[in-house]
Order: C-alpha cells, then sequence, then structure tokens
C-alpha cells in the first residue's frame, strides 16, 4: 500500500487588513453610540437614546467579527486544529447570521404593534436620528467594501506544510463569510435608514401614519431573506456539506478502468472555499500516487489531498 499526502502551501484571506477595517467600524459604531446616548439623556429625546442603544447591540455584532479575526490570527499555527482555523470566521459569519435574523424578527414584531396601537411620533427628531444612522452606515460600508476583500490574498500569512515545495500543489483564493457577515450588518441598518426616513417623511407630509410601521415589516423581509442566505452557507461549511456529486463522477470517469477502481473517497469542507479530500483505490498497474494526484486535480480545487493505493494482483 502507498500513500501520498498533499496539503497546499495556502494563502489564507486577507484576514489582517479585514480585521484592521473592522476595528476602524467598530470604533465609528462606539463613538456614534456614546454621542447618541449622551444626546438623548440631555436632551430628553427618546428617539436619540433608543438609536444609541440601537448602536450598542450593532457594535456587539461587529465585536463577534471582530473576535473571530484576533482568535483565528492568534490560534493560526495552534497544531490542535489540524486544517486551520478557517471556519472560525464562518462560525464568526453563522452567529452574525443568527443576529440578524433575531434583530428582523423584533423589527417585524414592534412594525405589527405599531400597526395594531400606533404611537405618537416626533417626526423632527425621528428624521435627524434615522439621517445620522445612514451616514454612519454609508461610512462603514464604503470602509468594510474597499478596506477588505473578499478574495485578496496575503502573503505575510502563509500556512506551511511539509510538502510545500510540491509543484503539484496549488493556491487559489478565498471568500470571506465573517466578513460578509459584517457587512450584511452596515447594509441592512442602512437599508432601514432609508426606509424609515421615506415612511417619516411621508407619514410627517401626507399624514401616512401607517408607513412607518409597514416599512418597518419590508425591511424585516428583506433582512431575513438575507439573515437565511447566510445562514444556509456558513451552516453548510460548518457541517462539512458540499456539493461534490458532480466532482464525484469526473473522479471516478479519470481514474476507474479495467485495472483500477475507487474503493473509498471522501471530500469534505474545511473553511470557505477550501476542500479535503481522500482517496482510496485499488489498482493492479504499478502507478504512483502521484499519478493519481495530478488526475485529482483535473476533477476540481483541493487544498489536502490524500491519496492511498491498495496494490492488487494482476491475476486477482
Amino acid at each position: 500500500m502507498r500513500t501520498h499526502n498533499c496539503s497546499t502551501r495556502k494563502l489564507i484571506p486577507d484576514s489582517r487588513k479585514n480585521e484592521t477595517v473592522t476595528l476602524i467600524v467598530v470604533i465609528i459604531t462606539l463613538i456614534t453610540m456614546i454621542v447618541e446616548i449622551i444626546a438623548g439623556l440631555i436632551s430628553g429625546s427618546m428617539a436619540l437614546l433608543s438609536d444609541g442603544i440601537h448602536m450598542g447591540t450593532h457594535a456587539m455584532a461587529l465585536f463577534i467579527t471582530l473576535a473571530a479575526y484576533i482568535f483565528a490570527r492568534k490560534q493560526m499555527d495552534n497544531p490542535s486544529f489540524s486544517f486551520g482555523t478557517g471556519k472560525v470566521g464562518v462560525l464568526g459569519g453563522y452567529t452574525n447570521a443568527i443576529l440578524l435574523l433575531i434583530a428582523a424578527g423584533a423589527m417585524a414584531f414592534e412594525s405589527v404593534e405599531r400597526l395594531i396601537n400606533p404611537v405618537h411620533i416626533m417626526f423632527n427628531q425621528a428624521i435627524v436620528v434615522a439621517v445620522i444612522g445612514l451616514v454612519v452606515n454609508i461610512v462603514s460600508a464604503v470602509i468594510l467594501g474597499h478596506g477588505g476583500s473578499n478574495h485578496s490574498l496575503d502573503h505575510d500569512h502563509l500556512r506551511s506544510h511539509d510538502d510545500q515545495a510540491d509543484p503539484t500543489c496549488h493556491q487559489h483564493s478565498h471568500e470571506d463569510h465573517n466578513l460578509k457577515a459584517a457587512y450584511l450588518h452596515v447594509i441592512t441598518d442602512a437599508l432601514t435608514s432609508v426606509l424609515a426616513i421615506f415612511a417619516l417623511l411621508a407619514a410627517k407630509f401626507f399624514g401616512l401614519a401607517w408607513a412607518d410601521p409597514l416599512v418597518g415589516i419590508l425591511g424585516a423581509i428583506v433582512v431575513s431573506r438575507w439573515a437565511i442566505g447566510l445562514l444556509k452557507q456558513t451552516s453548510s461549511v460548518l457541517l462539512d456539506k458540499s456539493n461534490t456529486s458532480d466532482t464525484v463522477t469526473r473522479l471516478r470517469e479519470l481514474i476507474e478502468s479495467d485495472t483500477t477502481s475507487i474503493e473509498d473517497l471522501h471530500i469534505w469542507q474545511i473553511s470557505e472555499n477550501e476542500q479535503s479530500l481522500i482517496l482510496s483505490l485499488t489498482s493492479s498497474e504499478d502507478k504512483d500516487p502521484s499519478f493519481y494526484h495530478d488526475l485529482v486535480k483535473k476533477a476540481g480545487s483541493f487544498d489536502h489531498i490524500t491519496v492511498e493505493i491498495h496494490k492488487q494482483r494482476p491475476d486477482a
């Protein structure tokens, strides 16, 4: 029996840059929170005070994103994480998706309550708060969208393996669900602010008091769709789920023959865009594992490949 294990010299996402821009957004959000709470207490404005508290929950969600980056960076070389810390960011994105879903539920509940039992709105203060929130979230979205790249590569963060010089190993870019979750948070808030401004203007100038809660319900639906989409993406990675039927078919076409058969094959997700593969085959041909490794590369992109060959006698 012969085996060949290839783990690519892998370039991980530009997590330090994404960590930095997330920290900047957290600071901006915290400053806005403090200013709004202080202004609300001084002026007695419940609109400012409540939005300040909302900014606090927003900062907490962004802090989860930041904590995931810091943990992944500090534990990057920890041998206890056999396949690296790629799933830490996915876990951060999954957690934030749950928070987004909870926020959408609370938004829908409050909106329905206001449709049934309308409340008096201080339009001028509420519009000012909505505009402040919109500006802060636009700035945050620009920082997250341009400061950190979902597909960038950081050459300062290399994860080396014993076979890093293996010419059969490959490199590719990655997607960052952790940054995507943070981006969705600020985009969600920006959308909420835009909808709130339109609804408040409609209620103030045209007497459409129902517009504000109705827009809240519509916003909750949109946020829920985003959150559920992110939950599906991140949970699939966390549960090692991947759609590999086409890849498996392609592998069998490339490898199996009258003299060679695949006995065991496992493909699983180890981070956002990284997959591992273990291939066990029986063959009567005298071919090196690296030969089959090259065939595997034609079927898909894998970061960790193990090929195991059980030699079969030609007359068996």
